[in-house]
């Protein structure tokens, strides 16, 4: 008998470093839900400030990595709750960059709290159709 000449073997690919279900890149829309801001702002906030300018895909969308949403919410943090201004809070933003990097940390619990409650409201939501 003849075997075939080539047979393609099924790998399988490789484990990912990253832990499951963190993404590298989000949309402007989950930055949004994230940061509790609507998509126009953080559109006018890429022209205000030099600092933020997340990744463009090949269609023209924007792709937000954790570095561009601590800085969100430094910027917003300095424009709602310290009450600076957009001149005053570029500057400012700017002096926490040279001088202290490790100022930007900001925690992500709140965040990661928040988007959960959203998905257990999903889920309590459709629950209730079934019902």
């Amino acid at each position: 008998m003849i075997e075939p000449a080539t047979k393609k073997s099924k790998e399988r690919p490789k484990p990912s470093k990253r832990l499951p279900g963190t993404k590298v890149y989000h949309n402007i829309r989950e930055v949004g839900e994230m940061t509790s801001l609507k998509p126009y702002v953080l559109r006018f906030w890429e022209t205000e400030f030099p600092q933020l300018r997340p990744r463009l895909s090949r269609g023209g969308r924007r792709q937000y990595q954790l570095d561009d949403i601590k800085t969100v919410l430094m910027i917003k943090k300095l424009l709602y709750e310290d009450g600076f201004t957009i001149p005053g809070a570029r500057g400012r933003l700017s002096e926490i960059r040279e001088q202290d990097p490790d100022q930007m940390e900001i925690s992500f619990n709140q965040f990661k709290e928040r988007s959960q409650l959203g998905q257990i409201t999903e889920e309590l939501k459709e629950l209730l159709k079934l019902l």
